[in-house]
């Protein structure tokens, strides 16, 4: 069994998304980040690093301790090389999709979350930081049209990569960007999102989001303790 750690936020999505196009047996364990789970000492023995996702893996294909894996990109690579789905078996190909992968963990993600905190959630306007982040928010947006040219999905088979690139892309209103000028990421951003394992994944908790913009207990949850106040 799977115990998913998870909350109704982009990160969160990219592993709800990836174990229901698996199709294996999970427990979904609500961490509700609004209102600081993810720093209660339970799940800190989980996450030390207190975000959203992590999993329990309770049978891991090798030996019987059970297997804890925090970071989105490393919980997704672990499930699909155990699942040996959605990563490509070819040794060329799965390089070519890990690139794209930490593409996302390491640019297309936090550029977007900055961007969408100072758009959306800082308490006073900061002209510069909005304008540096939708920038580069744009500038990555480009990449990945450019990359979608001529193809269905980032590394032609749907993989982790779509699934991790997903959810980041579809909060871009949040970010104040719009995707008027990437025809190539709107057509595979309808592709993915027709799949219904991706609705799937989606609707797990989302009764349970919450608008921060219009909660000041949940951004002081968010961005106050991180910032160490």
């Amino acid at each position: 069994m799977i115990y998913l750690y998870s909350w109704p936020a982009p990160n969160g999505h990219k592993v709800q998304i990836l174990v229901e196009e698996l199709g294996i047996p999970y427990k979904l364990i609500p961490i509700n980040i609004t209102k600081g789970e993810q720093r209660e000492p339970g799940y800190l023995a989980i996450n030390p690093n207190a975000k959203i996702p992590a999993i329990v893996d309770n049978e891991p294909s090798e030996g019987d301790e059970p297997v804890t894996i925090f970071e989105s990109g490393a919980v997704m690579l672990y499930l699909a090389e155990k699942m040996q789905r959605f990563v490509p078996a070819d040794p060329r190909q799965r390089i070519e999709m890990l690139q794209w992968l930490f593409w996302q963990v390491g640019g297309l993600g936090p550029m977007m979350g900055q961007a969408q905190h100072f758009f959306r959630y800082a308490p006073s306007p900061v002209p510069y930081a909005i304008e540096r982040y939708q920038n580069e928010t744009r500038r990555l947006l480009k990449v990945l049209d450019q990359r979608l040219a001529g193809r269905d999905f980032i590394c032609d088979a749907y993989s982790i990569a779509d699934m991790a690139c997903f959810p980041w892309v579809r909060i871009h209103k949040y970010t104040g960007v719009n995707l008027d000028d990437f025809a190539n990421v709107q057509a595979w951003y309808g592709r993915v999102r027709a799949r219904p394992a991706v609705g799937r994944g989606l609707d797990l908790l989302r009764e349970r989001w919450v608008d921060v913009s219009t909660s000041d207990e949940a951004k002081r949850n968010l961005f106050k303790a991180e910032e160490g106040a």
